[in-house]
């Protein structure tokens, strides 16, 4: 088989692009692989140019799954495709059906589950407790003749999240952690999935199918679904007019699934308390964001996924993913 591999950039201090390298090379060793391609590239390719790249290969990695790639021109434009890898969790809206018809196994890497959660509870305590701001109080400050009354106190309220209440809207792999760390905060979890989970291990979540009764019941909601057509803008208007006065709203999924005005109109009239988002619906914001500048918002740059340890893991993942393919027992495919 024919392999090429879309190495993704570096975007983060603490790695090298060859290091990456060295892991993809194991592609290498993988029975029935006769050729690896390994492309690095400092911007992820246009349509034609990733076309040119994949040209006849057997399978690709790296993909960025959505529309303008997954249809009828593109694939049937690389005959020998057989298997898609993406490197991530989340993917947008295709043609399904086609890509099924066609033959081609698509899968993607659920790798992100321990960071993403994390980063989503980074963003929450930030929120809570504005350790940035304390921090920057200290720092910043006269201390030489100031009393303990002058040190020993919050420049903003601090928020304790044990005893409340949180709603986690997709209890996939990502979701299912963010509700774990929550039951060690001592939260109460109800959740919300496209199917309700079955199993011992999600028996101190509260599962509801009602997004309604999710927001309305909740102090923090924390969002973890793919961009689909179900999802997208699935926080609207009418979906924050549930919520508490006091919530606070998480999202490390995909900026889609929010109605960006509809939230900042809440934000800045006070409807709801807060929301620290890592995602937004254009990225980077060339033509702005309602969320930005916003002093009860916070913004990263969909950062919640690059850790050292979560970049070479997916690429451990997807090259064990491929080995189950070839073996006749594909595993996390999307469907």
């Amino acid at each position: 088989m024919k392999i090429t591999v879309l190495q993704e950039k570096i975007a983060q201090p603490d790695l090298r692009a060859d290091e990456l390298t060295a892991h993809w090379n194991r592609l290498k060793s993988v029975p029935g692989v006769s050729e690896v391609n390994i492309i690095r590239d400092k911007e992820y390719p246009s349509v034609q140019v990733l076309s040119d790249w994949i040209g006849d290969s057997d399978a690709v990695f790296g993909i960025w799954v959505g529309p303008n790639v997954i249809n009828r021109f593109f694939l049937s434009a690389h005959p020998n495709l057989q298997y898609i890898s993406m490197l991530g969790h989340g993917y947008e809206p295709f043609d399904k059906e086609y890509a099924r018809n066609h033959g081609v196994t698509i899968t993607n890497t659920i790798y992100g589950a321990s960071t993403i959660a994390e980063y989503a509870f980074a963003l929450l305590n930030e929120v809570c407790h504005r350790i940035s701001v304390q921090n920057s109080f200290i720092q910043d400050g006269d201390w030489t003749s100031a009393t303990e009354a002058q040190y020993c106190r919050a420049i903003v309220p601090q928020i304790e999240l044990y005893g409340k209440t949180i709603g986690i809207i997709g209890l996939g792999a990502i979701g299912f952690h963010a509700a774990q760390i929550a039951r060690g905060y001592g939260m109460h979890v109800i959740g919300l999935s496209r199917h309700k989970k079955r199993g011992e291990e999600y028996s101190f979540i509260e599962q509801t199918g009602s997004l309604e009764y999710l927001l309305s019941h909740s102090d923090v909601i924390s969002l973890h679904v793919p961009h689909t057509k179900e999802t997208e803008n699935m926080i609207s208007g009418k979906a924050i007019s549930y919520m508490k006065k006091d919530a606070i709203l998480i999202n490390t999924a995909r900026g889609a699934v929010v109605d960006e005005k509809a939230l900042a109109d809440a934000l800045r009239s006070g409807r709801i308390r807060a929301a620290a988002v890592d995602v937004l619906r254009e990225e980077p914001p060339q033509h702005g964001s309602p969320l930005l500048g916003l002093p009860n918002c916070i913004v990263t740059g969909h950062i919640a996924w690059l850790t050292r340890e979560s970049r070479f893991r997916a690429i451990d993942m997807a090259i064990d993913q491929f080995r189950q393919y070839l073996d006749g027992y594909p595993v996390s495919v999307i469907d």
